[in-house]
């Protein structure tokens, strides 16, 4: 009965089945493994920036450009601020505030903008403390540039004067005469009752597309090895069916020639 799985064709179907299912669970296991990494450098990211760095303070210009190694440490600079600013609706520990932002002018020329820190309510300039003058060391947790789409911006415009609703250099080009950093830093450390803003973990390392992408491989393979299975079962019932009811009598000899055509040979 079972003697057709040594034929030829069998044999290249067993063939490929014996090799099709393991590297399908091979890719979907790889998949899922990418999938992992992705979640754990999206967490890792995301400790080392709420807590910066424990290494000392380094040079602001040595932690630049921005990247996920980066952003979180540590950054001083020295100068003199100047304007200040406020940055409304954000939130911290579940409560609206706003950030009160002072434009730092580096000894180097170039401005930085610091979050000196974070106040409970609407944004006021009357609650907002006004910065150290003359010149100032600060020592931040270095951030990278928002955009429109960061989440917790203020991306619509039509803000007070005094106000902006995202921190960047596209932003602040407009306010600030001299070059500007595309970068900020968040005070931990604030001073006359204000809250520390927290750092945020750096861009491009969330969840993002490529992470879910890789799950619905995973996914699509360990179906693909499960297809691969159900088709053979599916070609080997019909194969038994097929000689069942060949033995039964059901289905005429492969080599049985129609009645027909037997009358005419023999006239």
């Amino acid at each position: 009965m079972h003697r057709f799985l040594l034929t030829p064709r069998w044999w290249g179907i067993n063939v490929f089945v014996a090799l099709a299912i393991p590297v399908c669970l091979f890719m979907g296991t790889w998949q899922l493994g990418r999938f992992e990494d992705r979640v754990g450098s999206h967490r890792e990211a995301e400790a080392e920036a709420e807590r910066p760095a424990d290494r000392a303070a380094a040079p602001l210009d040595s932690l630049l450009p921005v990247d996920t190694k980066t952003s979180g440490r540590l950054a001083s600079a020295a100068g003199e601020y100047g304007e200040q600013l406020l940055v409304p609706d954000r939130e911290l520990d579940g409560k609206t505030g706003f950030y009160v932002l002072t434009l730092l002018r580096t000894d180097g020329g170039k401005t930085v903008p610091v979050v000196r820190g974070w106040l409970p309510g609407t944004a006021d300039p009357a609650k907002a403390p006004a910065p150290p003058t003359g010149r100032t060391e600060v020592t931040g947790a270095l951030q990278s540039a928002e955009n429109s789409q960061t989440k917790g911006v203020h991306a619509q415009g039509g803000l007070p004067a005094g106000q902006i609703g995202v921190i960047g250099a596209a932003t602040l080009v407009n306010l600030v005469q001299d070059p500007l950093y595309d970068a900020w830093l968040t005070v931990q450390t604030p001073a006359d009752g204000m809250l520390p803003v927290p750092a945020k973990a750096p861009v491009n390392t969330g969840l993002d597309m490529k992470a879910f992408q890789n799950l619905g491989y995973t996914g699509e393979w360990f179906v693909f090895a499960g297809f691969v299975l159900f088709m053979w079962f599916r070609l080997y019932r019909r194969e038994v069916e097929t000689l069942r009811d060949a033995e039964a009598g059901l289905l005429p000899a492969p080599d049985a020639a129609p009645a027909g055509a037997r009358a005419e040979a023999q006239g």
